[in-house]
């Protein structure tokens, strides 16, 4: 028996090789039986960039013809069990045009980002309230318009929600308050007007607040000095009253910004949360003097500045870390930093 002929491990290891490198080096589509992506939310895709103005394609991965895969398009992510669309994150392109109605035949959507899209105008369409598993929508640095829609409260599962940086007008909707699990609301960077809603947040903890830079008006209603917050943020402004009842000694409240505006109460008396790290009172009408407690506070920021306050600074703690600006410009206070009493 001639054995020369029968080939040999080490005869075959070069082929074998070979066959494993070009194996390899196939396009990964070619090695899956099917594309991940479910194809009605594919087709639903397509459907959203059509809608856009889009003269300088600012989504050319979404497209058939490079990848049928829509799990793999840019901004898109699919649960990887049932293959569905569960977010959309789209930033800084030059989309154009308004939200598309289609939005709402994407069943399974969780997450909506649409940011810093300034071409993005139009209203809030209605058909994100069909969106019932939706958690995180954040439509924030667009040229949107029109009011904070009231429809949002029916998003129960919404956790977040972000509309900053837009030219939404009109109220804030009362029904906002109806929103189970939100732990964050961003309404600021925008023309809204009229008073803060008597919201009533069922949990007894309400989210945190951002609604500055804005043309509200009004007290702050009572029900908020009801709740615990991390943030509060009612800067810039029109604002006005007694704000001395979101204070106490039981609060958690981390980080509070209610300058400029016409806030106007008796600043001695108040006692200020253990929690508290960042104080902004600034341009304000707030009188009284310093509490002594607040030496006793880990601060990080203070400014009490444009105010109408008197009496001497008090020694101690964080108070004397802070310079001039963050006291001057008050009817009599005084001690260090500012000249001695």
């Amino acid at each position: 028996m001639n054995t020369s002929s029968t080939p040999t491990l080490s005869t075959l290891l070069p082929t074998l090789a070979l066959s494993l490198l070009l194996f390899l080096s196939l396009p990964s589509h070619s090695l899956s039986a099917k594309p991940r992506c479910h194809p009605t939310d594919r087709k639903t895709l397509l459907q959203i960039k059509n809608s856009f103005n889009d003269p300088n394609p600012s989504l050319p991965s979404w497209n058939p013809a490079i990848t049928t895969d829509c799990c793999e398009w840019y901004g898109v992510g699919c649960d990887l069990t049932t293959n569905r669309v569960i977010s959309i994150s789209i930033f800084s392109t030059n989309l154009s045009g308004q939200i598309p109605a289609s939005i709402a035949l994407l069943p399974s959507l969780q997450t909506l980002i649409l940011r810093k899209l300034p071409y993005l105008t139009g209203p809030i369409p209605s058909a994100i309230a069909q969106l019932s598993n939706l958690n995180m929508l954040r439509l924030s640095w667009t040229n949107l318009s029109g009011p904070v829609p009231s429809f949002l409260s029916q998003l129960k599962n919404l956790t977040f929600l972000d509309l900053a940086f837009n030219n939404l007008n009109g109220s804030i909707p009362v029904e906002l308050d109806q929103l189970p699990q939100l732990y964050g609301i961003h309404l600021d960077r925008n023309k809204l007007t009229g008073p803060i809603p008597d919201w009533n947040f069922q949990s007894g903890t309400a989210p945190d607040i951002y609604l500055s830079h804005n043309k509200l008006t009004g007290p702050v209603p009572k029900s908020f000095g009801y709740y615990n917050y991390s943030t509060v943020d009612l800067s810039r402004n029109m604002l006005s009253g007694d704000l001395s009842f979101m204070f106490g000694s039981n609060k958690t409240v981390q980080i509070v910004d209610f300058s400029r505006n016409l806030f106007e109460f008796n600043l001695s008396d108040v006692v200020f949360p253990a929690s508290l790290t960042s104080l902004d009172l600034n341009h304000n009408k707030i009188f009284g003097s310093l509490p002594a407690e607040l030496t006793a506070l880990e601060f990080q920021y203070l400014n009490v500045s444009y105010n109408r306050l008197c009496g001497k600074i008090p020694t101690g703690g964080k108070l004397q870390s802070f310079d001039v600006t963050s006291y001057f410009h008050n009817r009599c206070l005084c001690g260090n930093p500012l000249p001695a009493c």
